[in-house]
């Protein structure tokens, strides 16, 4: 049993890496997950340097979120953030650094539920939906 779990953690260790981030480390964060953010077409791959403030485990950190996203979680997994590296002004004097700025969060708003029409269960979920008036 033990060299069936030896094997399985070579295997394992082989394509996984802990990840090196400090705290007090600057990062961007993958917009993969994030579907409430107006203009999903022009959005960008990674959004904003944050700070890591803490870490959770190996393969979790706690960000200091700012403007849009403060009302996000802030804990999100090593596969969804990468470090931040600064254009160096040395190599390329000409390159003008974009300001890198938090995408606008939608907000929707609150509406008043009059009457409640109809009501389904979902198909192999336990979840409801309503269809409201």
């Amino acid at each position: 049993m033990s060299e069936a779990f030896d094997y399985a953690k070579q295997k394992w260790d082989k394509s996984h890496k802990v990840p090196g981030f400090k705290v007090g480390d600057l990062i961007l964060v993958s917009t993969l997950n994030f579907n409430n953010i107006k203009f999903p077409k022009r959005l960008k791959d990674s959004i904003a340097p944050f700070v890591i403030v803490a870490l959770s485990g190996t393969n979790t950190v706690q960000l200091e979120l700012s403007g849009e996203l403060e009302n996000k979680h802030p804990t999100f997994p090593a596969s969804l953030i990468k470090p931040y590296q600064p254009t160096d002004k040395e190599m390329f004097p000409l390159r003008n650094p974009t300001p890198l700025t938090v995408p606008p969060v939608e907000q929707s708003e609150d509406k008043k539920i009059k009457k409640v029409i109809k009501e389904r269960r979902l198909r192999g979920k336990n979840q409801r939906e309503y269809l409201v008036r």
